[in-house]
């Protein structure tokens, strides 16, 4: 028996329990797992409430998490727990995974650290560079600079050669943590914002006409984004923690010929997929990109998956393992 976090009831956290070691089937490979982010994908299907229906329980959740290979090579792999019937997840001493769904990680990569970047960044790379189509010398602003994607993207924004980079965040901290992370201006969102008065704060720090807009909130700073857009300029929307619709103007739109970009990573073909971890891993080894995380033992997975429902930590929790 394995030592695994079993989901036992939608609406739940998990709880330590034991499970069968897992037995690889035709194209997986068996990993040794080192560490597991609670995302908010793990969440969500968890919930009960996800696109992907009701999952059966119980099952082992987790869909990504770093860890070794018989032979010892450090990788990063993903998991359809909570999306697929009968599929466990990360959250166990060992797992079985597709071999396409493994990625080799390069020497030096802090683990624990990656474990807390994975599809995160992966989703700040792609959404700048795949979806948002970054050139050096542009001015980016990135909403929501205070989650992981948030805060990725400022990095890798800078990274990938923007010449002014604007954090738009809540909380006074995270605004601070934008600048220490690279971001040339960070910019507060209010309680009682509206559309035209953040709009004119963003102006005001983007110094010019704004290319490229990262956009993970949706809702009244998506609206306001757009308004500080160049003619032709780009917005890049990858979720909608500020609110599910938008007061998006059609003046707005036409007016500048702006580009509204929806982006998923599930539009990643795996090689795809497996490109940008490499640059993200590349970068995280470099000691060029990181993002705040809580790493916890994972025996108290329980009272962490809690904590980050509720928002209650200091960035993306990372079991270890």
């Amino acid at each position: 028996m394995i030592r695994a976090a079993l989901l036992t009831a939608c609406g739940a956290p998990p709880v330590l329990g034991e499970r069968p070691p897992p037995v690889p089937g035709a194209g997986e490979v068996l990993v040794t797992v080192d560490a597991v982010p609670i995302t908010p994908l793990d969440l969500l299907c968890a919930s009960g409430t996800s696109y992907f229906g009701t999952p059966a329980t119980p099952y082992v959740p987790g869909v990504q998490g770093v860890g070794r290979l018989a032979g010892g090579e450090a990788v990063w792999f993903g998991t359809s727990a909570g999306m697929r019937s009968g599929a466990d997840g990360g959250m166990a001493a060992t797992v079985a995974v597709p071999a396409a769904d493994v990625v080799a990680l390069p020497a030096g990569v802090p683990l624990r650290l990656m474990a807390a970047l994975g599809l995160s960044a992966v989703a700040a790379h792609a959404a700048l560079t795949v979806a948002g189509g970054l050139v050096p010398g542009e001015r980016v602003v990135v909403l929501g600079a205070g989650g992981v994607v948030g805060q990725a993207a400022v990095q890798l924004a800078r990274l990938g050669g923007a010449r002014r980079v604007v954090a738009v965040a809540r909380s006074a901290a995270a605004q601070e943590r934008a600048e220490e992370l690279g971001a040339d201006a960070a910019v507060p969102l209010l309680p009682d914002d509206d559309v035209a008065a953040l709009a004119d704060r963003l102006r005001r720090a983007t110094d010019g006409p704004v290319d490229l807009v990262l956009d993970p909130v949706f809702g009244t700073p998506a609206a306001a984004a757009l308004r500080v857009l160049r003619p032709g300029g780009r917005l890049v929307n990858l979720g909608s923690s500020a609110g599910a619709t938008a007061p998006v103007e059609s003046a707005v739109l036409r007016s500048g010929s702006l580009r509204l970009i929806g982006y998923t990573n599930n539009a990643l073909s795996t090689r795809e997929r497996a490109a940008s971890i490499a640059v993200v891993a590349g970068h995280a080894a470099a000691g060029r990109l990181t993002v705040d995380h809580e790493v916890v033992p994972f025996a108290d997975v329980a009272d962490a998956w809690s904590r980050q429902a509720a928002g209650r930590t200091r960035g993306r929790v990372v079991l270890v393992l």
